[in-house]
């Protein structure tokens, strides 16, 4: 439909008065709120999700896509939880205690969100017990660990022991500048992010098998 792909369109370049402007108009045309977010900002968000991983698109033209979608969400959500729509899945995520960075977490957390999966972000410097906490309060999909610095890479397994000793089999992603797949594996965590899109592919493939 036309104007859902103009919704697309104009979230890709992060025109969020023209995104917002739309969906108004598609709700007054008797569209349901779960097709404006699936085939109108889901389909933006995939297309610049798409540019970043390829190199066409950088850092700022998706956090403007981002900003975008959010003004949309902000209309759609509590038409979606009237609907009863259901989200892809739920994504914990947080920086690892000791380390203040958030930058590449909220890359992550836009990517997830675009692609339909319900965020739960912890923010940084978040100690082991919190995780544990909100994911027996939550019951998440996926815990996501962040970490930029060397010197606080270690925390992520010391994370993700405490949660395996509290009995949370819930599986985990990581990912950062520093890390690398043999660390990743050492510290036993399910996934290995390389980048924020990487990370999404990796979910979304494991949760379908």
């Amino acid at each position: 439909m036309e104007i859902l792909k103009n919704i697309s369109e104009k979230l890709v370049i992060g025109k969020a008065d023209e995104v917002v402007d739309l969906i108004n108009e598609a709700l007054g045309n008797g569209l349901k709120a779960d097709a404006i977010l699936n085939d109108g900002l889901l389909d933006g968000m995939a297309i610049i999700g798409k540019r970043f991983k390829e190199g066409s698109a950088y850092i700022p033209e998706v956090l403007i896509a981002a900003r975008a979608m959010n003004r949309g969400l902000e209309i759609l959500d509590p038409l979606l939880a009237e609907e009863g729509a259901e989200p892809r899945g739920t994504l914990l995520i947080g920086t690892v205690q000791g380390d203040l960075h958030d930058i590449g977490k909220n890359l992550v957390s836009i990517l997830f969100r675009g692609a339909g999966f319900n965020i739960i972000d912890l923010g940084s410097n978040v100690a082991p017990a919190v995780f544990i906490a909100k994911t027996k309060e939550c019951s998440p999909d996926i815990i996501g660990l962040s970490a930029l610095l060397t010197t606080t890479m270690i925390k992520m397994g010391s994370t993700i022991k405490a949660l395996r000793e509290s009995s949370i089999t819930t599986p985990v992603i990581v990912g950062g500048a520093p890390l690398t797949q043999d660390f990743a594996d050492s510290i036993g965590a399910d996934i290995f992010a390389s980048s924020a899109s990487d990370g999404v592919e990796k979910v979304i493939a494991l949760m379908v098998d």
